[in-house]
């Protein structure tokens, strides 16, 4: 009955702008500035996962289905590093999330019988010492998560899916359906609000996490089949999956502070640039901007080049403040175009 109430409740919501997006509440904030004409930096890559800058500027970016581990550079010679060992693409599942801290790089990928994050130690062009840091994050064809950050807090950050077992979500021994904080040694970072990995829980499929400047979380979510969320994430904090998609007004519960259709979004990569968050669209093949209050309350969400590029995936801040987002025209869903997949370089205005 609740989430039969929630969508009967949430149905009747106006949206809050023609592009779709519903803020809750709706800052009083300026109007999004539109960013300017995409730039192509890489082109004729396969599912570009994830991309995370190094201390020089090149970036590092996963495939997939591949499970290469590339480096592009800012005029977009791309070097493949090597093939991730252990990685079993199988569905949504592959070589997913990467971060950089210093010289060790650290990768979300699908094993044999599990989701699991291991560190890398890069010299040059060279990857050594593997070592796993977190196993057991249970797999599956579908919803495996697989984002990886590093907070303002320099802890690292990691967004799960449920496998599409969507108990997982609510239970909290478990790893699925929640956002991790760790340790670079993949241990559960101080102050974490269950003494374990999870961060918070009522995940279905976290697959993008951003700070804005003054250290406020958000983290993207795909929907079932009525909503997709945005949500403020807050240590401890239940969003609700399976109970509720999309707002409840549930105490037990933490409400998204933006929802939308999920045909307008499945969304993926989030970023924080110009004092807006960006976010990947894949079946809504948009790039969505949420230009955020000074309380980081949401204002009025604004898309971008829908239709244009296909489906979009990683979303990431690059060193002077832009964003380079990829393309996931080839993961079995979109519609191949000329080039892809390709990575973008968008100027926030």
């Amino acid at each position: 009955m609740r989430k039969l109430w929630t969508i009967m409740l949430l149905t009747v919501l106006t949206a809050c702008s023609s592009a779709g997006g519903n803020a809750s509440p709706t800052a009083s904030v300026s109007a999004a500035a539109p960013p300017g004409e995409p730039r192509v930096v890489a082109r004729d890559l396969a599912v570009p996962w994830a991309i995370a800058f190094l201390p020089g500027g090149d970036a590092l970016v996963t495939e997939r289905d591949t499970a290469r581990l590339l480096r592009v550079s800012q005029n977009g010679q791309v070097t493949a590093l090597g093939t991730i060992d252990g990685v079993v693409p199988d569905g949504e599942g592959g070589l997913l999330g990467v971060a950089v801290k210093d010289e060790q790089v650290f990768v979300y990928y699908t094993a044999a019988s599990d989701n699991r994050i291991v560190r890398y130690r890069l010299s040059g062009d060279t990857l050594s010492q593997p070592r796993v840091i977190v196993a057991g994050i249970p797999k599956g064809g579908i919803h495996n998560g697989g984002r990886l950050a590093f907070g303002p807090d320099g802890h690292l950050y990691a967004g799960t899916g449920e496998t599409g077992d969507r108990d997982l979500a609510q239970q909290r021994d478990s790893l699925a359906g929640k956002i991790l904080r760790m340790t670079a040694d993949g241990a559960p970072a101080p102050g974490n609000p269950f003494g374990t990995l999870v961060y918070s829980l009522g995940h279905r499929n976290v697959q993008g996490l951003a700070w804005d400047d003054a250290g406020r979380m958000y983290a993207s979510e795909f929907g079932a089949s009525t909503f997709d969320e945005l949500n403020r994430i807050e240590p401890g904090a239940n969003y609700g999956w399976p109970e509720v998609e999309g707002r409840g007004d549930d105490p037990d519960f933490t409400d998204p502070i933006v929802t939308w259709d999920t045909s307008e979004a499945s969304p993926s990569g989030l970023a924080y640039a110009g004092g807006s968050l960006w976010m990947g669209a894949l079946q809504g093949e948009r790039l969505w901007q949420i230009p955020l209050a000074a309380d980081g309350a949401p204002g009025t969400p604004v898309a971008h080049f829908t239709n244009t590029y296909g489906r979009l995936r990683a979303v990431t801040t690059t060193p002077d403040g832009g964003l380079w987002v990829s393309t996931s025209n080839k993961d079995g869903r979109g519609d191949e175009r000329d080039g892809d997949d390709k990575i973008l370089a968008v100027s926030p205005s």
